[in-house]
């Protein structure tokens, strides 16, 4: 930064000159206002970005060029024109995104009609407040850094304005304005753990639609959970009590799809559901915290098989039809809860066949050649596990592909699959198993969610990814019940040992290069990095975003304030306030210049005439002061004397011998009372 200003001063402005500070100034609001509007490049259209981007380059060239601002008639139809484009966008100026861009494009054009320094702490103050706007749309550790960038940023810019002499250097200002940061942070941790907490989300908004959310979804069609599996975002974290289970029983289940119109499956229709089916569990369970990231959707993710839904502060749980666990509102903010689940239970073993029936249903006229192959496994083998054993070593024997990059399918998705293409992802395995499933009269059906996770040493989490996203399927079986069958680890058995990540090479850049996995490559040191800045980020929503109502009642009673009312809160929020707010000023009084008692009592004689109407002039000494005293004052003659003895007296002892200092701080205390 201070490069960049030095050589600004060096090569820019008329005839060579160096820029002003008040250039140089104007020139660091500029790049304080750009670190506040670089965050909201993600969700603002693109017209807005680039018109902001032409507002600040326009200004820049007015700085270094020393040019006038443009007319108000030329920026007037400029603020009609941005307007009328936020209205075109969102066809609203209320909510947050209508509000947020009208924010975003005033701040850019109060840059344009600066010419008062009252403009200039507009500017500020916008700054201010758009910054936190910028927690409506991320809340992450990174967004908090930007922030704390932009805000000492925007300080250093606000006290290099107050100079009027001799301009400190960048690195000092910088200094003082990130020192002037600092010294707010105890009040702000206090504030943080003691002010009364609300249900729910702080930055958030409930009248606003909730955006588009990348993860699972309640439909399946071939390639979209591959398109997911290619995002390194992470979908939910897990802490175990206890070690964690194999990777092979990782299998975190998610939206059951029953009903198929030969290319998407989809969740059965309300109508064809009935109750709850009979479930038994069988060994020990297996404890664990699990915190969701949000969706949009309504699912909830758990190993299989949880023993009840969880319990949620702001919304109620429930089983699905097909137990899958489901939260009645919309997963929009992220969330944690405890869970416990078995590893072994029988699943309705022993269903009425009647109502199998929707788990049977197939189009028709759709994949002719998988039903042929159906009827033909169906009459080789008497049992059904025969069966379900047959297709299996059919994916394990032929050359079957998996492959992220499947050839596209048309409208016969699983005859192409099955018999001409031979490659794909774990949508196209598992769906062309419970079509040949039901094909052979089988009930069967589709289970999404993720496999698998990844333990982060740094602070023992796993982390299961987009990336982990999976797709399996379960069968019914006489006195078994529902059974689960991944077809995928028949082609691809390391995919359910092991992470995806692990076996498959990742693209990078679009694709230009790919990185292959293996001990000591670059994309096992990019995940050791990504492990670390994980740990950081999964500290930063544990305990600052998740920092509860609950958390913070059972950290006011542990305190040993048990039962604490509002009255309790507030005398503890203002015990500890004062505690911070003395951690901060206590150093800063001791630290603090003392004044020499001679200057104290010359600054409160002058401080006394002034307030009487007669103020001393910025230049002149005490014997100047005493002379326009006698001439022109409207003191008696009396008072007039005392006053020059005083001063005489203040010029002797400042000005004199050393030899005149002893005593004369009692003898001018003295004469300031007979100046009364």
């Amino acid at each position: 930064m201070k490069r960049l200003f030095a050589t600004l001063k060096d090569s820019a402005g008329m005839a060579g000159r160096p820029l002003s500070d008040d250039k140089t100034n104007t020139l660091l609001l500029m790049l304080s206002c750009l670190l506040v509007l670089a965050p909201h490049a993600s969700h603002q259209p693109g017209w807005i970005i680039g018109t902001c981007s032409f507002i600040l380059l326009w200004r820049g060239w007015i700085v270094v060029r020393g040019n006038r601002l443009p007319p108000p008639w030329l920026v007037f139809p400029i603020c009609l024109l941005a307007m009328a484009g936020v209205y075109l966008t969102y066809r609203t100026f209320l909510g947050r995104d209508a509000g947020v861009s009208m924010l975003v494009l005033l701040l850019t054009l109060k840059l344009l009609e600066m010419r008062a320094r009252r403009d200039l702490f507009v500017v500020i103050f916008l700054c201010f407040f758009l910054l936190l706007t910028g927690f409506f749309y991320s809340q992450t550790l990174a967004t908090a850094l930007a922030v704390i960038a932009a805000v000492a940023a925007i300080l250093t810019t606000q006290v290099s304005f107050q100079y009027a002499g001799l301009m400190p250097t960048l690195r000092e200002r910088l200094r003082l304005g990130t020192s002037i940061l600092l010294l707010a942070a105890p009040l702000t941790v206090v504030l943080f753990l003691l002010f009364p907490r609300i249900q729910g989300p702080l930055w958030g908004m409930p009248v606003d639609t909730p955006g588009g959310r990348t993860g699972m979804s309640d439909f399946m069609s071939p390639g979209n959970i591959a398109n997911l599996a290619l995002s390194e975002a992470v979908a939910f974290r897990v802490k175990f009590d206890g070690p964690p289970p194999p990777n092979a029983a990782l299998y975190w289940r998610g939206p059951v799809l029953s009903a198929f119109d030969g290319r998407t499956w989809t969740p059965l229709p309300a109508a064809s559901t009935r109750r709850a089916p009979s479930l038994q569990l069988q060994g020990k369970p297996v404890r664990y915290q699990l915190t969701l990231e949000p969706h949009g959707g309504h699912w909830l993710f758990a190993l299989d098989m949880p023993d009840k839904p969880p319990l949620l502060v702001d919304s109620a749980t429930r089983f699905g039809p097909e137990m899958e666990v489901q939260s009645l509102a919309p997963v929009t903010n992220r969330l944690r809860y405890d869970q416990s689940s078995y590893l072994r239970y029988s699943l309705q073993p022993h269903a009425d066949p009647m109502s199998l029936e929707p788990w049977l249903e197939l189009p028709q006229r759709v994949n002719p050649r998988t039903h042929a192959l159906a009827q033909e496994i169906h009459g080789r083998w008497t049992s059904d596990a025969q069966r379900v054993n047959a297709v299996l070593r059919h994916f394990r024997e032929q050359p079957f592909r998996y492959t992220l990059q499947p050839p596209t399918l048309g409208h016969h998705s699983v005859d192409e699959f099955l018999f001409d293409t031979r490659a794909g992802f774990c949508e196209h395995y598992s769906s062309a198993f419970v079509v040949l499933m039901r094909g052979m009269g089988i009930p069967a059906r589709v289970v999404t969610g993720y496999q698998g996770g990844e333990i982060n040493p740094a602070d023992g989490y796993m982390t299961i990814r987009q990336s982990d996203a999976h797709a399996w399927a379960e069968v019914w079986l006489n006195g078994r019940g529902w059974v689960r069958v991944d077809p995928t680890a028949a082609v691809a058995p390391e995919r359910v040992e092991r992470n995806l990540s692990s076996i498959l090479p990742r693209p990078v850049l679009g694709g230009l290069f790919m990185l292959e996995p293996g001990k000591g490559s670059m994309l096992e040191r990019l995940r050791a990095m990504r492990q670390t800045l994980d740990a950081m980020s999964n500290a930063w929503n544990q305990w600052v975003l998740n920092y509860t109502p609950e958390k913070q009642k059972n950290f006011i009673e542990s305190l040993g304030f048990a039962d604490a009312d509002w009255r309790t809160l507030t005398l503890l929020l203002l015990a500890a306030g004062s505690v911070a707010l003395g951690i901060v000023v206590v150093p800063l009084l001791m630290t603090r210049p003392r004044l020499d008692p001679l200057e104290a009592l010359y600054a409160r004689f002058c401080r006394r005439l002034a307030r009487q109407g007669f103020s001393r002039l910025p230049h002149e000494g005490p014997r100047a002061f005493a002379q326009r005293l006698a001439a022109e004052s409207p003191y008696a003659p009396e008072k007039k004397a005392a006053l020059a003895r005083f001063l005489a007296c203040y010029e002797a002892a400042r000005y004199g011998p050393p030899s005149a200092v002893p005593g004369a701080a009692s003898q001018l205390k003295s004469l300031l009372l007979e100046c009364r």
